[in-house]
């Protein structure tokens, strides 16, 4: 019979290995120094945009991390260390992390993992910097747009040109 203890480290290192392969993104904090409340908070924030935060051994989680063949982000796990598995964006999860750290400075960013791209604290700030999808969408749709504009502009003057030298040639052949 294994001793309880055992047992929930395996538990935990299940819970870990099942939400990194769920997960779209991956981040490492360092919450040294936080207190309960505003983990708390910063968990409920997370809750909002389909991302978790977990608190395991660090053994446990580096365990995971080597057997799951992500050694890059081990480094990161040193302290008392909390995971953020972002099921649907990341981006958001890294603006979620990016302004709790700004009213926080004792959470700390260690690293990330965006897809097979392995992120340093300056890479989840600056995915954090991003704009929103939908907006990023729209500059897209005005870049393809724009042509588009200027050519109906130009075919409109040419048109708007032309009547009006109609208009001339009618104008001399009246008078």
């Amino acid at each position: 019979m294994k001793k309880i203890g055992l047992v929930i480290k395996e538990i935990s290192e299940n819970q870990i290995k099942n939400q990194l392969k769920e997960a779209k993104g991956f981040f490492v904090v360092r919450y040294s120094g936080v207190s309960s409340p505003d983990l708390c908070s910063l968990r409920q924030s997370l809750k909002q945009i389909s991302a978790k935060l977990f608190v395991a051994k660090n053994s446990v989680a580096r365990r995971a991390l080597t057997t799951l063949g992500i050694e890059p982000i081990i480094k990161a796990i040193q302290g008392p260390c909390g995971l953020i598995f972002a099921r649907d964006e990341a981006v958001n999860a890294s603006k979620v992390l990016y302004n709790f750290t700004k009213d926080h400075e004792q959470l700390k960013l260690e690293a990330g993992l965006l897809g097979d791209k392995v992120l340093e604290t300056k890479d989840i700030v600056s995915l954090a910097k991003l704009p929103s999808r939908d907006i990023l969408r729209a500059q897209v749709v005005g870049i393809l747009k724009s042509p588009i504009n200027g050519l109906v502009k130009t075919l409109s003057n040419t048109l708007k040109k032309l009547v009006v030298c109609l208009d001339q040639i009618k104008t001399k052949k009246t008078s």
